[in-house]
């Protein structure tokens, strides 16, 4: 069953919980009608920990600080994807978030037939149309429409830098990573981990190997899951066994599974969370947290709904990067003492040489 979570105030807090699971939320005192702003999740859910949770507290930032009404729909499958827009299209809201990659051509879809209608999407941009792709179908839209705004998140420099921490950690000389479904949105992670395992490589001579994905080949190792823990520590598990002792999951909620597993593991392995700080969302693993790739998609849904409120909306893509902090490392908190200072100088040094534009994964790589 689907859960939502509805919020009204104007003159007082109002709390309404749509289902007995579903998370409460306020909003502070407004003097007019507040902005409703309407958020569809994708299958993950949204306490996957992830992109969705990290959404949905953009939206909560802005109840509290914005003082906008907001309310999520979550989406079991695939199939929930139109129904939860048309539903917040027919509620009127004033902007509709949708979460997701693969919510792409759905959004673009209900935006040109609905074109008063505002929506923001998380990890998308348009145009996405090319060739012989045809629009509303294989691709979205072949322009950039003005009730649109897409985002676009740089999360291979920050996996980059992630990567080459790991090839510095590394005991065995062997990471790995695996993903959830082979979307750009995942994909761009295990590429920026590899440029950073490379690029280690050529800094200190030395031969790091990583499983679970190739940027030449384009073929990794994916589940096809977002929220399958038990086939992230099935798929932890067999990289472990080939020796890897550092993991990257980019798949969601599935990646807890990657911790449960290195949690329970003699020895233990250590894992590097995604999208929000894992140290701060999963207690139960802080001693195999090395660090977590930082995705500041609450930013963007707080700055969306800011754009709709004082009138500055315009579609388009906005471009979150580690030089306007969109993307980052998290602390590396318990591990903090263990990462030697020779080590931070150097990931203080290539942070600085990707935001120049000295280096770049396509560089590192060899690809154009």
């Amino acid at each position: 069953m689907k859960k939502s979570s509805v919020i009204f105030g104007l003159l007082a807090v109002v709390v309404l919980v749509l289902s007995a699971c579903g998370p409460a939320a306020t909003t502070v005192p407004t003097t007019g009608p507040a902005l409703k702003v309407g958020m569809v999740t994708d299958t993950g859910g949204i306490d996957d920990k992830s992109f969705n949770a990290a959404s949905w507290k953009g939206a909560q930032d802005a109840v509290t600080q914005l003082g906008v009404t907001a309310k999520y729909l979550e989406s079991r499958q695939l199939s929930d994807y139109d129904k939860n827009i048309q539903q917040l299209i027919s509620e009127k809201d004033d902007l509709i978030v949708t979460v997701g990659y693969a919510m792409g051509v759905n959004t673009a879809v209900a935006a040109k037939a609905n074109p008063t209608s505002k929506f923001l999407i998380i990890d998308y941009t348009f145009p996405d149309c090319s060739g012989t792709m045809v629009e509303g179908k294989d691709c979205g839209s072949s322009t950039v429409m003005p009730n649109v705004l897409g985002t676009y998140f740089a999360t291979d420099q920050s996996s980059l830098l992630a990567g080459y921490l790991a090839a510095g950690m590394t005991k065995t000389g062997i990471v790995g990573t695996w993903g959830g479904i082979a979307y750009p949105t995942v994909t761009i992670f295990m590429k920026g981990f590899q440029a950073g395992i490379a690029y280690y490589n050529t800094k200190h001579n030395t031969t790091v190997k990583l499983l679970g994905w190739d940027d030449v080949s384009q073929k990794g190792t994916f589940i096809n899951s977002f929220t399958s823990t038990d086939d992230g520590k099935n798929t932890t598990a067999s990289m472990v066994q080939e020796g890897a002792d550092i993991i990257l999951p980019v798949a969601g909620g599935a990646g807890v599974g990657a911790a449960a597993y290195c949690e329970a593991a003699t020895p233990k392995c250590l894992v590097i969370g995604v999208d929000q700080d894992w140290f701060v969302t999963d207690n139960a693993n802080h001693d195999i947290e090395l660090t977590s790739l930082l995705k500041f998609v609450n930013v963007a849904v707080f700055d969306g709904i800011k754009a709709v409120q004082d009138g500055s909306f315009t579609g388009g893509t906005v471009n979150y990067t580690l030089a306007n902090n969109g993307v980052g490392l998290a602390p590396y908190h318990d591990f903090d003492s263990q990462v030697p200072t020779a080590l931070k100088t150097e990931l203080d040094q290539v942070k600085a040489d990707l935001i120049s534009g000295a280096i770049t994964v396509n560089g590192i790589l060899g690809e154009k």
